[in-house]
């Protein structure tokens, strides 16, 4: 198997982890408010990643080019700023869907497959016009897929407009992620991302929330599938298979998410798939493929 395909996979597996999160995000959503959500699950992320780093004793990151404090400046300003795109991304995701329906919420929120291209034109990435169909086609499949609803999506309000500008945010975070990811340890990356989180979540959950030690014992294992699992393990799958993936590409397969949160959703929730997800599924599917048929000729570099 060579590299790419590899990385490949390890994105397909970080998406699908995400969308089977959304269970447990739904289930924790009815114990906790959802910034409190977000920071004990960052947290809990953070040090099963420590704990990790600490077992397996990983030292030196894979820039040798480096002294130690050099990469230590360098992974701890990487970490910040990843860091805060993600909380800033994640936090007016959840207070957004305060606002708007889940089905909005996802197709808005899954943007950052047009976003990122787009963005990345201006950092002057190259992205081949096979990763462009793939986009479109993807579009395409996130609306068919999230819009299900008979009666569609109706305007735009407050709440949409939020989840419009967390998906921008995601953006960044994968672009960020895509220049920092080649010249530092994953996991270190990924354990210092969720700390910052954690910590700069804080303040806000006080200011704004009511949080209850009973209430988040109760929704340990909500908290402790999406902590662990959805932010230790997938975000680190996330960095480790962006270090040689083009960004628009990476966002492509990490769209797979709602297709796995739809797949979720009828196999664990029973809930009942229409002709409109299913299409909206096939679609996305052969999204993916055509984006690669390029990528199997002559693999692109990252710039």
């Amino acid at each position: 198997m060579n590299k790419s395909a590899l990385n490949n996979i390890l994105l397909l597996t970080t998406a699908f982890i995400w969308g089977a999160g959304f269970v447990g995000q739904r289930a924790g959503m009815e114990y906790i408010e959802p910034l409190t959500f977000n920071c004990v699950r960052s947290f809990l992320g953070a040090f099963s990643l420590l704990l990790l780093i600490i077992i397996f004793k990983i030292k030196k990151g894979p820039n040798r080019k480096m002294n130690k404090w050099e990469e230590r400046r360098y992974m701890f300003k990487a970490g910040i700023l990843c860091g805060l795109a993600l909380f800033f991304a994640s936090s007016i995701q959840q207070m957004g869907m305060v606002y708007t329906s889940a089905s909005k919420a996802g197709f808005i929120s899954s943007m950052y497959i047009i976003i990122v291209p787009i963005l990345s034109i201006f950092l002057k990435k190259k992205i081949p016009s096979t990763v462009w169909c793939g986009v479109v086609l993807g579009a395409l499949g996130l609306y068919f897929l999230c819009a299900a609803g008979a009666q569609g999506f109706g305007g735009i309000g407050f709440g949409d407009i939020m989840i419009m500008i967390s998906a921008f945010l995601y953006s960044v975070h994968i672009l960020v992620i895509d220049h920092f990811a080649p010249k530092v340890d994953s996991v270190k990356l990924s354990c210092v991302q969720f700390f910052v989180v954690g910590l700069i979540s804080i303040a806000p959950v006080f200011i704004f929330e009511t949080p209850v030690l009973e209430k988040i014992i109760e929704c340990r294992w909500a908290l402790l599938f999406t902590g662990v699992v959805s932010c230790g393990i997938a975000y680190t799958l996330q960095i480790i298979a962006q270090k040689n993936t083009n960004p628009a590409l990476a966002s492509l397969i990490l769209s797979f998410e709602s297709v796995f949160a739809v797949l979720t959703g009828y196999l664990i929730l029973h809930e009942v798939l229409t002709l409109k997800e299913i299409l909206g599924c096939i679609l996305m599917f052969a999204a993916v493929i055509v984006a690669q048929i390029r990528n199997r000729q002559a693999p692109s570099k990252c710039c």
